[in-house]
């Protein structure tokens, strides 16, 4: 999967690249679960495919659920006015009637028309003619939702784009308070680099903190690295906070917990077979940033296999509970502090 979210960051940072240089391939056909990137590319083509004053006459911008196959077939087949090139984009392209239809077009597309067909949350069936066109004759971003664990590795990447290095942990925080909403990433990163002094090269933990408004302190992220150590006290304590959080959901906190033993299992089965693994050996099966290793070399001690499949198993007893069922008179904070208070004596 990571070589899925590096292979679409490379491609998007291409097309960016080649639009700002003016060169466009005639159909761009942007999909998948993640918009992140579909709103990269449409917002540089639509930013540099025309001079301000080539606008009026040359650039088109519609939405699916607004026009049919057979109205942006016709528009795509016009010849720009006074200019190199017109510019159709269909935004929520899901939208759209027939939307396979405009595969006929695509088949022999105007060099003078420049087509993106941009899709929200959705994808075009790859079996099928368009797909299959647009592979051929222009271009196909996929951008598909990332998973939780990979998010501190898209963060990194994200900010050595911007020129930054951020602390692992400050991509861990940033990551727990995001999660996969990769736009969410980029507005809070955006509104935090207004506030850090000019000539930034390097984003801590303490500067996601004070400028995104996550406390460290009482977070996921702290409560799993203080069960790895088993640090009983801070443990509880970080549980109550926020359990009683009014943001707090029962399943994403046990969603999270389960990712967090899932890779303590998977690192102590791996120990089993190979007590001094390699690094790169390490990373393949925990996922995270070497600066992690410590904690999860304690934490295999603390859990070895059969305590995580035990801890596992009341992760699967709460998340029962946290949805609603055989959970008696207990709030939240309870339900989380009792949860903490099993998995620290498993």
């Amino acid at each position: 999967m990571a070589k899925g979210f590096l292979d679409t960051d490379k491609l998007c940072r291409e097309i960016v690249s080649d639009a700002v240089k003016g060169v466009f391939r005639p159909v761009y056909l942007l999909m998948g679960d993640e918009p992140y990137y579909v709103d990269m590319v449409t917002d540089a083509i639509l930013e540099h495919a025309l001079d301000e004053s080539e606008r009026d006459f040359n650039q088109t911008v519609c939405y699916g659920a607004d026009v049919d196959a057979d109205t942006v077939i016709t528009a795509a087949r016009r010849y720009p006015m006074f200019s190199e090139r017109q510019l159709i984009v269909v935004k929520e392209a899901q939208m759209m009637k027939k939307l396979e239809d405009l595969a006929v077009y695509c088949q022999k597309p105007l060099e003078s028309t420049v087509l993106v067909i941009a899709m929200h949350g959705a994808s075009a069936d790859k079996r099928k003619s368009l797909y299959k066109t647009v592979s051929k004759m222009g271009v196909v971003v996929d951008s598909q939702a990332l998973r939780d664990y990979e998010m501190p590795r898209w963060i990194s990447m994200f900010y050595k784009n911007k020129g930054l290095e951020i602390a692992p942990d400050a991509a861990a925080l940033l990551a727990e308070h995001a999660g996969t909403d990769l736009n969410k990433i980029a507005v809070e990163t955006e509104k935090m680099l207004k506030n850090l002094p000019e000539g930034t090269v390097s984003v801590s933990a303490e500067d996601i903190e004070k400028n995104v408004g996550i406390s460290r302190q009482f977070s996921i992220f702290e409560l799993t690295k203080e069960l790895s150590l088993k640090n009983s006290a801070k443990a509880l304590r970080i549980a109550s906070y926020i359990g009683s959080s009014a943001k707090f959901a029962m399943p994403m906190a046990v969603s999270a917990l389960y990712t967090h033993f899932y890779r303590i299992l998977k690192y102590g089965a791996l120990l089993m077979g190979n007590p001094r693994p390699a690094n790169d050996q390490k990373t393949k099966v925990l996922g995270v940033n070497p600066y992690f290793f410590s904690e999860y070399d304690t934490a295999v001690r603390n859990y070895p296999v059969r305590k995580c499949m035990a801890v596992i198993s009341l992760l699967k007893e709460y998340d029962f509970k946290g949805k609603g069922g055989d959970a008696g008179e207990a709030s939240p904070a309870e339900l989380m502090v009792e949860l903490t208070a099993k998995i620290l004596n498993v």
